[in-house]
């Protein structure tokens, strides 16, 4: 019987996908094509199907290390649960290295085997699914970085029954290649390697000019396009008559040259570099040689601890030597026209205060990768505010300035249920169980390149020297660098790692910023993460470029940490404060390029918990944010301030505070309104400026502009000229909602009662009250325009085209607003209302466990095209409810969210068509049965695959 199910189950899939798209089948057997589309990529499908197969083979001519790290992290959660798979493959072309087959080898749940066939060039991806049916993802696609991800790829996923024709010709020749093919051997793989290393030479130049910067294999060294427009930046500033401009660039994107280039324009007479630490003083004037390739080598001097070149034109200095007396008072105070300072975020020190106070410069250029510091010192300030370029990690991994990498996030080493956690002995933490679980892990998920240059954080100095002892007799010769190891030794530490003398340097925080090690190759992260500036520092000590790696693999160990939230909010770099996108977060794949976040299993479910267990939006946070963003823009930040720079979203203090006059009260700013109106305020806060309807917002804003009153005719022609979604249902909408009539009593009363704008014989005209305190009080005139224009910048993330965009959130109210009914219909939702030929739905996709079994209907994605819905029970099929429902001119619009930790607000999968409806019994008690209707609704757009799987249960 079951059988028989699912091969009419495959019969309608096949029917959906090459005969008739009006029939319904299952989404695992649906026939799609995939050509790596926004959130319907080849790894996302890979991925659905290793989580959903019974056991895999994959016959791939073409395989990368870079492909092979994130696809591990699956791997070993399907070695959990015992599946296990099988990988056909070949040294076609000599394209494999022999390292990526030493790094099959690893796959314990994996056999591997290379075909017998000289040109095998095959590239297909076979999951079996209980020795009933297979899926077959064949085409273009190899198992490489971007052709999992970012290339223009075709191929097409299809189900076959075990006793398919198609099923039986693929693992026919499967198991036919496989009989001929030799299984991996390291002796087969030390043989190949000398025909690799072969092949590889004549290729050997071309690899590495394609791997570093344009500018260190050019005879003449040019800007790249960063450096282009950061150079017309900090020459307009200087042109507007300023002084000072500081340079905000992620480590590794060339700041050093941009540096000398700027410089080279600017020709000094005498110029000043400054730097915190003598080891990159050498590399520094290397790099400003190259760019200054016309000035002699005695115009370079050198001012630290062991050298004391005055004279030169060109002067680098360490602020440790500078900063004496005896030293200082060497020069002139205008002996430098130009000055530029290397990690500016530390000018906060006295001896960085002593030295910039004392020179007068006709310029002074400030280079940092971390402003954000943790301090009470205004770096903006000190430059004036002149912020001349700016790009952070995800912009720099998508201008492909930086190495990719590839973040792993496994569980932390556990015994008896025991986690490493905030609260970890040391004896726990270096024990040998743990270090040796580290080790297994480390070099499960290994490296790019030939050998292990790594660094691991830890989070105590005598923890980082144990560890360091215990992996080095475990043959992985290891140093401790903490804040007690003197400079030489640093030094000397490094060299080594360098040299490939030691595979790692164990550390705390000494190497969060300032250290330049492009050879590391994976970051081993073996604390807690204390906060999204430090994650992100010690994470960047692997991006730089290196002619010897393609990659850095990054292993963060992830125990029962209260900050574990933090992880996907800084990968993604998301300030928000909101919880939903920190749970977008999570559920990431690819991070910008081919860059990737993968998380196991269980590391997931802790980084989820600590999601929900967690107040982003604590006064603390929310206070630093605010004094964050007044320190960089020398003025109190408005709501706009923050959506600009992509930090708090204007709805976490209005959902907190009501509106943001009253969060500014908290933060002591002076600012007065009167009760009435905040009201008013409070209105445009709470219901406009989420940016989910833009039509109220521009009503406002030009209403405002036209001294309280606006032509109404002249508005819509504006509108409708805007290319925005209207029709006689919005203007019926906005102007309930203007007239406060769309709300309940209860809000009226919060918003003061009086229309906010009435419509007067064809005139749109603001209250009288609106309009007094707008042209008298400042304050609420400011804070109404930048409640304005933050909700004009929130509606940047909306299709204005249409009234509800897709994969956007709305709550039931929004919902009711948008599509012209009253506040009060939201509270007679529930699941779905018809009115006016509208029927929205509204699903919670995973029940509560405080629903009562007989209630926790069914609802569900069969596939991506069609979801199954269930109506109320004691509803029949012929009830004029469901009637309402069926009739071909009600426009049904589905809105659904995973489960009641998100919230009010639901995702929104768009219009849907009723294909099918019948009538089931419920059972709601154990001496009650009601009938129900069960309803396929097929959706307008095909689900995004990014998007199903959030749903997958």
């Amino acid at each position: 019987m079951k059988l028989t199910k699912i091969k009419n189950e495959i019969q309608n899939a096949l029917t959906q996908g090459f005969v008739d798209k009006d029939i319904i089948g299952n989404e695992e057997m649906v026939p799609r094509f995939i050509l790596n589309a926004k959130g319907d990529t080849m790894r996302d499908h890979i991925d659905h199907e290793l989580i959903h197969c019974s056991s895999f083979i994959f016959v791939i001519a073409f395989i990368t290390e870079g492909a092979l790290t994130p696809l591990k992290v699956k791997l070993a959660d399907l070695a959990r649960r015992g599946i296990k798979g099988r990988i056909l493959t070949s040294d076609y072309l000599e394209f494999n290295s022999p390292k990526m087959f030493y790094e099959l080898k690893k796959l314990k749940n994996v056999e591997v085997r290379i075909a017998d066939i000289h040109t095998f060039h095959a590239k297909g991806y076979i999951f079996n699914h209980n020795d009933v049916y297979q899926t077959a993802i064949i085409g273009s696609s190899n198992l490489t970085e971007a052709a999992v991800a970012t290339n223009y790829e075709w191929n097409l996923r299809v189900t076959s029954y075990q006793d398919g024709e198609i099923t039986r010709k693929i693992i026919e020749e499967i198991e036919n290649q496989w009989k001929k093919s030799h299984s991996l051997t390291e002796k087969w793989i030390e043989g190949y390697k000398i025909k690799y290393e072969k092949s590889q030479q004549r290729y050997l130049k071309a690899k590495i000019e394609e791997e570093i910067p344009e500018y260190e294999t050019s005879k003449e060294i040019n800007p790249n396009l960063m450096q282009q427009e950061a150079l017309t930046n900090i020459e307009n500033i200087r042109s507007n008559g300023a002084q000072r401009a500081l340079v905000i660039s992620t480590t590794g994107t060339g700041k050093t040259y941009l540096g000398a280039f700027d410089v080279k324009k600017f020709s000094p007479d005498k110029f000043l570099y400054i730097v915190h630490r003598e080891q990159i003083l050498d590399k520094t004037i290397s790099s400003f040689k190259k760019i200054l390739s016309n000035e002699p080598a005695e115009a370079f001097g050198k001012v630290s601890g062991n050298s004391k070149d005055f004279e030169g034109k060109y002067l680098f200095a360490t602020i440790q030597t500078l900063s004496r007396d005896n030293w200082l008072e060497r020069f002139d105070k205008d002996e430098f026209n130009y000055i530029l300072v290397d990690e500016t975020h530390r000018a906060g020190a006295e001896s960085y205060k002593k030295v910039l106070n004392y020179f007068t410069p006709q310029f002074m250029l400030g280079m940092t990768a971390t402003p954000d510091r943790m301090d009470n010192f205004n770096l903006y300030e000190l430059f004036d505010y002149n912020i001349a370029y700016e790009i952070r990690l995800q912009k720099a991994l998508d201008e492909n300035m930086l190495c990719p990498f590839h973040y792993i996030g496994i569980t932390d080493y556990e015994v008896d249920g025991q986690i490493t956690d905030d609260t970890s002995q040391l004896n726990w933490l270096v024990s040998e169980d743990r270090v040796d679980y580290v080790i297994k892990q480390t070099e499960y998920y290994s490296y790019s390149g030939e050998a292990l240059q790594g660094l691991i954080f830890c989070s105590r100095t005598e923890e980082a020297k144990r560890l360091a002892e215990t992996l080095s007799l475990k043959r992985h010769p290891s140093k401790a660098l903490t804040g007690e190891t003197p400079q030489w030794e640093r030094e000397k530490i490094i060299e080594e790692l360098e040299q490939r003398k030691i595979e790692y340097i164990i550390t705390v925080d000494v190497f969060n910023e300032g250290i330049d090690i492009p050879c590391v190759n994976q970051v081993v992260m073996l604390r807690n993460t204390q906060s999204s500036i430090v994650f992100i520092q010690q994470l960047g000590r692997g991006l730089r470029k290196s002619e010897n790696k393609k990659y850095v693999t990054v292993i963060d160990f992830i125990g029962n940490y209260k900050n574990n939230y933090l992880i996907p909010i800084a990968l993604v770099g998301d300030k928000s404060r909101d919880k939903n996108s920190a749970r977008d977060d999570l559920e990431l794949n690819e991070i910008a390029g081919i860059s990737t976040v993968n998380f196991s299993d269980i590391a997931k479910e802790k980084i989820y918990q600590s999601i929900n267990n967690t107040s982003l939006d604590s006064m603390k946070i929310l206070h630093d944010d605010y004094e964050d963003l007044k320190a960089r823009l020398g003025r109190v930040p408005f709501l706009l301030d923050f959506q600009s720079f992509g930090t708090v979203n204007s709805s976490v203090f209005i959902k907190k505070y009501r509106n943001y006059y009253q969060f500014l009260l908290k933060m002591k700013e002076e600012f007065h309104l009167t009760h009435a109106e905040e009201e008013i305020l409070t209105f445009i806060s709470a219901e406009l400026t989420n940016g989910k309807r833009i039509v109220e917002l521009l009503l406002l804003e030009e209403i405002l502009e036209c001294d309280g009153q606006l032509v109404k005719g002249d508005f819509i022609k504006s509108v409708r000229e805007k290319g925005i979604f209207y029709n006689e249902s919005v203007e019926k909408s906005v102007e309930q909602v203007m007239s406060l009539e769309f709300f309940k009593k209860a809000n009226r009363k919060k918003y003061g009662m009086e229309q906010i704008v009435k419509d007067n014989k064809n005139i749109y005209q603001i209250s009288e009250k609106f309009k007094n305190s707008f042209e008298n009080n400042p304050d609420f005139k400011l804070l109404v325009l930048d409640a304005i224009k933050a909700g004009l910048e929130n509606a940047k993330e909306y299709d204005i085209t249409k009234p509800f965009s897709l994969y956007q959130r709305y709550s039931r109210k929004d919902v009711c607003r948008i599509i012209g009914w009253t506040e009060g219909d939201s509270s007679t939702v529930y699941g779905y209302k018809v009115k006016e030929n509208v029927c929205p739905i509204f699903v919670t996709y995973s029940k509560s466990d405080a629903i009562e079994d007989s209630i926790k209907y069914q609802d569900k994605f069969i596939n991506r095209d069609i979801f199954q819905w269930y109506t109320r029970h004691n509803v029949k099929i012929d009830s004029n409810e469901m009637k309402k429902i069926l009739n071909k001119n009600t426009t049904i619009q589905l809105f659904i969210k995973k489960n009641d930790d998100e919230g009010s607000d639901f995702y929104y999968f768009g219009e849907v068509n009723v294909v099918q409806a019948e009538q089931e019994e419920f059972q709601v008690n154990s001496d009650k049965i009601e009938p129900i209707v069960k309803v396929q609704l097929k959706l307008k757009n095909t689900v995004r695959q990014d998007k199903y799987k959030l749903f997958e249960k």
